[in-house]
C-alpha cells in the first residue's frame, strides 16, 4: 500500500514529519516499511554552514564565502546579499544536477574559483523567492542530505498491510488509524470545484433502472451491492494539476479527469470504482457469469477466454468487463465520451480471486476485492467520485443513481471485560480509555458498566470477531511499549505446545550438545512397490518412494560427505517414516535417526589424531537421549543378533543401535546408526518431562502437569568406588539395575568409569569400576550410613547376579 503524506495531512492535521509518523503507525498500526521523498531530484543537495563570508575582491555584489559541506572548508562565490556566517543554508556541491537541468561545475567568477552553490528556494523547486538563498533554521552536521532533515515535497509511505486489514488499504482507513494515536479529528479532503450532493440513490432487490439503463443483478454472482449512477454531458481531457499530483504521489499514471477520478476515490476511500461509456453499454448492464468460452478484449488490449465461474459485467450481447478486476477495451472511456455509466460495487472475494487467478490478471481493484471491500462505504464512494467527475469533467447526473443491495449483515456485538484487559496485557487500562480507544476506530459503543462495555463492530472491520480481538485494539493503541515486561504469575492461554514438537526440540538440544547436526532431507527414496510406499506423482522416478527408515535418507547423506572426502560425520534427523496401513493411507511413524563415523574430535596439536568413533560411543548417544523418549525410565538397552543394542520397551523393541554398511572409500571409518520410534503422528509421544509432563493416554490425549522444578543442593555428597568381577555373560545395565535398587533413594549419581580384562582377573569374569555419589537433601551422611550402603549393594549383587567385590 502507497500512501501519500500530503494526501494524510490533508484527512488530519499531523504535526509528524513522514519519518515520525512512519514510527507512528508501525507502533501502533501496520509497519511502514519505507519513506521514499518525491523530491529524488534534492538527493544530492546537502546542509552547509558559512564559516567565513565577505565581499568578493573584485565586485561590489558578489560574496566570497567558505563553506563546511561535512569536508574540506570550499570557496563559493555567492550573489545573495542575506548570507550569514555561522547560518546553514542547502548546498549543491560540483556534479550536482538541478532541478531545472542545470549541472553545477566548479567555474571561475571574477578570478576565483566557486566550489559548488549556496540554493534558493526557487532553484530547489521549492518556492517563488529567488532573492536570497534558503537559510535552514534546524540542529543538523554539515554534510547531512537536505531530504533527511527538511521534507520537500510529498513524501510516499510504503506500508505492509496485512490481508485481514484490507480497511488500511485507503487514505481513509490510514488517517482513522492516525486520529485515534493522536487524538484529532479527521475529516474527507475538501475538493476543489467540488458540486452539491447527488439525488438519494434507489434502493432495489434484483434488478433496476438509471439513467434509461436497466441493471441486473444474478444471484449466483454473490455480489453484495452493485451501485451505478448515469452522469451526461462530460468533457474528457487531461485532468487538473492537483488530481494529477495526488496520483503520483501514490504511484499512480494520470490518464484522464474522469479516469484520474475513479482512481482518486480508489486510493482515497479503498473502494474500487469503474466507469464505463455508457453508449456503448447500451440500454441494458447485466451482472453475471459468463458463458462457456465467452471472450472479451480487457483493457490492457488483450483478448481474454472466460471460464463460467467468471464473474462479468455485460450489456445486452457480450461481456464488457470482468467484474473486480478489470474492465473491456470495447467500453473504456476516451476522448470521445460524453455520457458515462459510473459503477460502485462490493464483489465476492472468492470469486474475484478465483478469476484474477485464472486470468492472470491483478490490480489496485482485484487486490482490494480479494481481501473484502466495506459494503456500507459505496454510498459514500458513489457520491464522492460522481461529484469529483462533475467537478473536473462536468456534466449532470441524468437520474436518480440505483442500489441493487442484497441483504445486509447485522452488526456483531462484543462485551469486554476490564478483568480481561488486565489478565491478558498484565496492566490495568480504564474502561474509559479503552472505549475512547474503540470509538476512535469506528466502534460504537452499546452500553457500558464499571466492569465491562459492548460494542457494535463496524463493517469495514471483519477481522474482529471476539473478545481477544478488542483487547489487541485497546493494547495497539494503548501502545505495546506502555506495559510491563516483567513475567507475571500467570498464563494468559491455556493452550499447550504440541507434544512431538517439546519432544523434538529436548532431543534437539540434547544432540547439538553433543556435538552432532541436525539434517533436514526429503523423505523420498529408491525403493520397491513391495516393501515401500509409492508416491502418486513423484518428483523423480529414481526417488519414488517413501523411506520406513530414517537410516535410509541419513546413509545417503553419509555416503554424499564420504564422496567429498569428508569422513567426519555427525548427523541426526527427526522426522518421518512410512509403512503400509490398514487404511488407503499409509502409517506414519515419528522417529530419531543419527549417524556417527570418523574423528570424536576435531585435530588439535595436543592431541594430532583424535580416536575415531566406535561402538560405544554410538551406545552412549543412545543411553543419553532415552531419558528424554521415557521419563519412566523403562527403556533399556540390551544386545542383538546380528547387531549391537536393541532398545525396548514395554516389553516392545522401539529402536536399536547397529553398524551401517555404507557405500564408502576403503579409508572410510566405521559407521553406527540410531534410530528410536517416538510413536505415531496421528497420537500422543512417550511421556517429555520439562517445562511441562505429558502422560501417555488410552486416548492419546496428552495431560499437562504443573512444571517440577527442584533446588540446588546445600549438603555434601558422600562418594565411594566399587570394583566389582562381573561374569562375562553379565551385562553392565543389569548390575546397574541391582545397585539402584539396593541404594535406596539417596544414590545421586551412578557412573560406570573402568573396565579391565588381564593378568590378575579370573578367566570368565571382568573388572567393572563404578562410583557412586549420595547426598542426604538436609543433612551431612554419616560414615555408618556410607558403610552400611555399601554392604547391602554387594551383599544384593552376590546374592542376585553372583557379582562379588575385586579385593586385589
Amino acid at each position: 500500500m502507497n500512501a501519500s503524506y500530503e494526501w494524510l495531512k490533508a484527512f488530519i492535521d499531523i504535526e509528524a514529519d513522514p519519518y515520525r509518523l512512519r514510527d507512528l503507525l508501525t507502533s501502533h498500526t501496520a509497519t511502514v516499511e519505507d519513506v521514499v521523498p518525491l523530491r529524488s531530484d534534492l538527493a544530492p543537495i546537502v546542509v552547509a554552514r558559512v564559516v567565513e563570508a565577505g565581499p568578493h575582491p573584485d565586485s561590489d555584489h558578489l560574496w566570497l564565502t567558505r563553506v563546511d559541506a561535512g569536508g574540506e572548508l570550499l570557496e563559493v562565490v555567492c550573489g545573495a546579499p542575506n548570507v550569514v556566517q555561522g547560518a546553514l543554508y542547502p548546498f549543491a556541491p560540483v556534479g550536482t544536477t538541478m532541478p531545472n537541468g542545470m549541472k553545477i561545475e566548479r567555474r571561475k567568477i571574477r578570478g576565483i574559483y566557486s566550489n559548488g552553490m549556496l540554493c534558493s528556494a526557487r532553484e530547489l523547486g521549492l518556492g517563488d523567492d529567488h532573492q536570497g538563498i534558503l537559510q535552514l533554521h534546524i540542529d543538523a552536521r554539515p554534510g547531512t542530505r537536505f531530504l533527511e532533515v527538511m521534507p520537500a515535497g510529498d513524501s510516499r509511505l510504503v506500508i505492509d498491510v496485512g490481508a485481514n486489514r484490507p480497511d488500511l488499504l485507503s487514505h481513509l482507513g490510514l488517517a482513522r488509524e492516525i486520529g485515534v494515536v493522536t487524538g484529532r479529528p479527521w475529516q474527507l479532503p475538501e475538493i476543489p470545484g467540488m458540486v452539491p450532493p447527488i439525488p438519494k440513490p434507489t434502493t432495489v432487490s434484483g434488478n433496476g433502472s438509471t439513467g434509461g439503463i436497466d441493471v441486473r443483478v444474478d444471484l449466483d454472482t454473490r455480489t453484495r451491492r452493485y451501485m451505478a449512477a448515469v452522469i451526461r454531458g462530460v468533457t474528457v481531457q487531461p485532468g487538473p494539476e492537483w488530481l494529477a499530483r495526488r496520483l503520483e504521489a501514490v504511484g499512480v499514471r494520470p490518464i484522464s479527469n474522469v479516469v484520474d477520478a475513479t482512481n482518486y476515490v480508489l486510493h482515497e476511500l479503498g473502494q474500487p470504482v469503474h466507469a464505463f461509456d455508457s453508449t456503448r453499454l447500451g440500454k441494458r448492464v447485466h451482472v453475471r457469469k459468463a458463458h462457456a468460452k465467452e471472450s472479451l478484449r480487457t483493457l490492457d488490449n488483450v483478448t481474454r477466454t472466460l471460464n463460467a465461474d467468471v464473474v462479468v459485467i455485460a450489456d445486452g450481447e457480450r461481456a464488457q468487463a470482468v467484474a473486480g478486476v478489470m474492465g473491456g477495451g470495447d467500453s473504456e472511456v476516451s476522448a470521445a465520451t460524453t455520457d458515462l455509466f459510473v459503477e460502485v460495487a462490493s464483489f465476492d472475494p472468492r470469486l474475484t480471486r478465483a478469476a484474477r487467478r485464472g486470468l492472470g490478471l491483478s490490480t489496485d481493484a482485484s487486490y482490494r476485492f480479494e481481501r473484502g471491500v466495506d459494503v456500507n462505504l459505496a454510498p459514500l464512494a458513489l457520491d464522492r467520485v460522481v461529484r469529483l467527475i462533475m467537478a473536473v469533467a462536468g456534466g449532470t447526473v441524468a437520474d436518480a443513481p440505483l442500489d441493487v443491495l442484497a441483504e445486509p449483515a447485522s452488526p456483531l456485538e462484543l462485551v469486554l471485560r476490564l478483568k480481561r484487559i488486565t489478565q491478558v496485557l498484565g496492566a490495568e487500562v480504564p474502561l474509559d480509555r479503552a472505549r475512547k480507544y474503540l470509538e476512535g476506530a469506528g466502534f460504537e459503543t452499546v452500553s457500558k458498566s464499571d466492569r465491562e462495555l459492548t460494542v457494535r463492530v463496524p463493517s469495514w472491520r471483519g477481522d474482529v470477531s471476539s473478545e481477544i480481538d478488542l483487547v489487541e485494539e485497546v493494547a495497539r493503541f494503548h501502545g505495546y511499549d506502555t506495559f510491563p515486561d516483567d513475567i507475571r504469575p500467570f498464563r494468559p492461554t491455556t493452550t499447550r505446545d504440541d507434544p512431538h514438537w517439546t519432544l523434538a526440540n529436548r532431543l534437539r538440544e540434547r544432540l547439538v550438545g553433543m556435538g552432532l547436526h541436525e539434517v533436514r532431507p526429503m523423505p523420498f527414496v529408491s525403493g520397491s512397490d513391495e516393501t515401500h510406499v509409492r508416491v502418486a506423482n513423484p518428483l523423480a522416478e529414481n526417488e519414488a518412494h517413501l523411506r520406513t527408515s530414517l537410516l535410509e535418507t541419513l546413509s545417503r547423506r553419509a555416503e554424499f560427505n564420504l564422496s567429498h572426502r569428508t569422513g567426519d560425520v555427525r548427523l541426526f534427523e527427526l522426522g518421518s517414516v512410512f509403512t503400509r496401513g490398514t487404511s488407503a493411507m499409509p502409517r506414519e511413524e515419528f522417529r530419531l535417526g543419527a549417524v556417527i563415523m570418523g574423528r570424536r574430535r576435531p585435530a588439535h596439536f595436543t592431541e594430532p589424531d583424535p580416536p575415531a568413533y566406535d561402538e560405544w560411543d554410538a551406545k552412549a548417544i543412545a543411553e543419553a537421549v532415552l531419558p528424554v523418549v521415557r521419563t519412566d525410565g523403562a527403556a533399556t538397552l540390551a544386545g542383538a543378533e546380528g547387531g549391537l543394542w536393541n532398545i525396548s520397551a514395554g516389553g516392545e523393541i522401539i529402536g536399536t543401535v547397529r553398524r551401517l554398511n555404507l557405500d564408502a572409500p576403503v579409508w572410510a571409518a566405521p559407521a553406527y546408526g540410531i534410530e528410536i520410534s517416538l510413536g505415531d503422528v496421528a497420537t500422543t509421544p512417550v511421556a517429555v518431562q520439562g517445562s511441562h509432563d505429558y502422560v501417555r493416554q488410552a486416548s492419546a490425549t496428552a495431560v499437562v502437569q504443573q512444571p517440577r522444578y527442584s533446588a540446588l543442593p546445600t549438603m555434601p555428597a558422600a562418594e565411594f568406588d566399587l570394583a566389582l568381577l562381573v561374569p562375562a555373560r553379565t551385562p553392565a545395565a543389569e548390575v546397574e539395575r541391582v545397585i539402584r535398587e539396593s541404594s535406596g533413594d539417596l544414590l545421586e549419581q551412578l557412573t560406570l568409569f573402568d573396565q579391565y580384562v588381564g593378568p590378575g582377573i579370573p578367566d570368565g569374569l571382568r573388572s567393572l569400576a563404578w562410583r557412586l555419589t549420595f547426598r542426604h537433601p538436609e543433612r551431612t551422611l554419616r560414615d555408618k550410613e556410607i558403610e552400611g550402603r555399601r554392604g547391602k549393594i554387594l551383599g544384593a549383587l552376590q546374592q542376585e547376579l553372583n557379582v562379588r567385590q575385586r579385593t586385589g
